[in-house]
């Protein structure tokens, strides 16, 4: 089957999806879709113990899909830039210290809380795996997906200092979780002894660096050629170019394509809208993009729930995800709250937020998709159970409860 009728079949799912949540289960969107696929999974699962042709059948449609390359050189661009299209950047800046350091060292730190804390834990199990290779699945475990968490935070009603953290935080900590799992992808296979602290020192100077540079540059000449005309249709055809062809571009040069992605968003949505867009030019760009971002929302939450039929299954690695979630809540709050007060960031807090940002930094595809894309040799098999198990508790358990739970901590 080629990929049209793939994403045709998608889409047919998350229409079919959308419309039974909204008309009898009630679950916010996208938790809703992802547990319908996921009981999708489970009951083609059941028809292979009688049919095992139906089931081999719905795994290689599955796995034919390469949900790493779908998502993260196609859909993250996408979703990036029309998550950051909605931030204000007023209201950003006003938190720039605890954002940029719980997206960058906060990833760091808690990269190495889970990758020491899983060396251990499966050793309990009698199972060795270097080092090294715990700490990728802490690089791609760390980052909060800003994709999972502004879709959940629209129904909850989190305080809005509160929430600009961690929708900030998430937008940019996807894109520096990606490079420190890039760099320690080139360390596992090519070895420490390998590669010079110079090397790691240029490569996050180039994609970090890089990357906003390049999405400044990119949002400034989207906002020069939209300032320059009045005319809708081509307005948001330049937004479409910048994200398709900015994105490609910013990867080609080595430049974190999801950081460029987040800052030209940011540019376009609140310097472009304020000089560059008409009335009308504005409604028709913000309205498109929240629906590309409504769409591909759905197909992706239903992708990582049909993504269980793939998911290889070892009692043993259940175990470890299971034991591995609490770990992730420990490592997360950790990591916040030594640098909160490390650097005096709680001063400037309200109460009980380093407790909504660790039950509201949710897991999503992107742990999913670099998980897909760690080689074989890796011990992929267990990293990616483990991830599966945890985003599944994320979204599905944290996101249920995030409302009622920072109800409770305002509360006491």
């Amino acid at each position: 089957m080629d990929l049209t009728h793939i994403f045709t079949g998608v889409l047919v799912l998350s229409a079919i999806f959308s419309y039974l949540n909204e008309r009898f289960f009630k679950f916010p969107s996208t938790i809703g879709l992802m547990i319908l696929s996921l009981c999708l999974s489970v009951v083609i699962q059941l028809i292979g113990v009688f049919s095992s042709a139906t089931l081999a059948s719905a795994e290689r449609l599955v796995d034919s899909v390469d949900f790493s390359d779908v998502l993260l050189d196609f859909m993250l661009s996408f979703l990036l830039f029309a998550g950051a299209l909605h931030v204000d950047w007023s209201k950003l800046r006003q938190s720039r210290g605890p954002i940029i350091t719980f997206a960058t060292l906060g990833v760091v730190l808690s990269t190495l809380i889970i990758g020491t804390i899983l060396y251990y834990i499966v050793a309990l199990f009698a199972i060795y795996i270097p080092y090294i290779h715990c700490l990728l699945f802490g690089a791609l475990i760390s980052p909060t997906d800003p994709i999972a968490v502004m879709g959940i935070l629209k129904k909850a009603k989190v305080p809005e200092s509160t929430e600009i953290k961690i929708v900030g935080e998430s937008l940019f900590n996807d894109g520096i979780g990606v490079v420190v799992f890039i760099t320690l992808l080139r360390i596992a296979e090519k070895g420490l002894e390998h590669i010079t602290a110079s090397e790691i020192g240029i490569l996050f100077l180039e994609e970090i660096a890089g990357g906003i540079g390049f999405g400044l540059a990119l949002g400034y000449i989207g906002y020069r050629l939209m300032k320059s005309i009045d005319h809708y249709q081509t307005e948001v055809m330049i937004t479409m170019a910048m994200v398709i062809g900015g994105y490609l571009l910013a990867n080609a040069l080595h430049f974190s394509g999801p950081l460029a992605m987040v800052t030209s968003g940011i540019l376009i949505g609140n310097h472009g809208k304020q000089k560059a867009m008409s009335d009308v030019t504005m409604d028709y760009v913000f309205k498109f993009w929240e629906m590309i971002d409504v769409i591909l929302n759905a197909a992706l939450f239903v992708l990582i729930g049909l993504e269980l039929l793939i998911v290889p299954f070892k009692w043993e690695f259940l175990w470890i995800g299971l034991i591995a979630i609490p770990m992730v809540l420990i490592a997360r709050h950790g990591s916040l709250a030594a640098l909160s007060f490390g650097l005096g960031y709680n001063k400037q807090f309200e109460p009980k937020t380093l407790s909504i940002m660790t039950w509201g930094g949710l897991r999503g595809g992107i742990s999913i998709a670099l998980a897909l894309s760690i080689p074989a040799a890796l011990d992929n098999h267990l990293f990616l159970l483990v991830t599966y198990v945890i985003v599944c508790f994320s979204i599905i358990v944290q996101g249920l409860t995030l409302e009622p739970i920072i109800k409770r901590l305002l509360k006491s």
